[in-house]
């Protein structure tokens, strides 16, 4: 980890104050306690964080850009106003997150659990979101244009009045009834998706 992160997170854990107006460039990180942290206008480029606890984090205005977080954790964060392109975070546990007015492109997050996590007029755009947990959401003008949802778990989140019509839904997990997709706009390839799952054979 570089110096100059080290020295601003010590320094804001033990002041308790935000980390504001500061800019980290190819910044390591690994196995380090950032819970309850708050960065606000805060640049991360090229940082790699590994092991880190990220639990009730906040960041405000913030700029990620080809980030890696491996085994990182982020539960009960709270993101306003960010924008995330070219991150990755695989696995991670963003668990009842909250996401207001933020931008997400060309991320990957597979295998993330986003169980309870609200999301607020959002954009997320070409992100891989496979294998993902997106249980008992809410989802709110949030926009998702070319979205990989494969074999996520959509289970008890409503999608009514939600373009998915340019997002992956092969083998997602929805409720017996498909409620989830209720008044969600779907292309006609993705309705039959939703047939089979309902049982319905569909005749050519």
């Amino acid at each position: 980890m570089t110096a100059s992160l080290r020295r601003a997170l010590e320094e804001a854990r033990e002041s308790g104050e935000v980390l504001e107006s500061l800019s980290f460039d190819h910044a390591d990180a690994e196995d380090l306690d950032l819970s309850e942290l708050a960065f606000r206008q805060v640049s991360f480029h090229a940082c790699h964080f590994t092991g880190c606890d990220l639990s009730g984090v906040a960041f405000y205005e913030c700029d990620l850009s080809g980030c890696q977080f491996a085994e990182c954790r982020f539960p009960v964060s709270y993101w306003k106003s960010c924008r995330l392109t070219g991150c990755k975070a695989d696995g991670g546990d963003f668990r009842r997150s909250r996401f207001k007015d933020c931008s997400l492109q060309d991320c990957v997050l597979r295998y993330t659990n986003f169980t309870g996590s609200v999301w607020e007029r959002c954009t997320l755009a070409s992100c891989n979101l496979t294998e993902s947990t997106l249980a008992e959401c809410r989802i709110s003008k949030t926009a998702f244009q070319s979205v990989d949802l494969t074999g996520a778990e959509l289970f008890r989140t409503p999608f009514k009045g939600t373009d998915l019509s340019s997002c992956t839904l092969d083998r997602v997990s929805l409720s017996e009834t498909c409620a989830e997709l209720r008044g969600a706009k779907l292309h006609a390839g993705q309705a039959a998706v939703v047939a089979r799952i309902l049982g319905i054979e569909i005749v050519p």
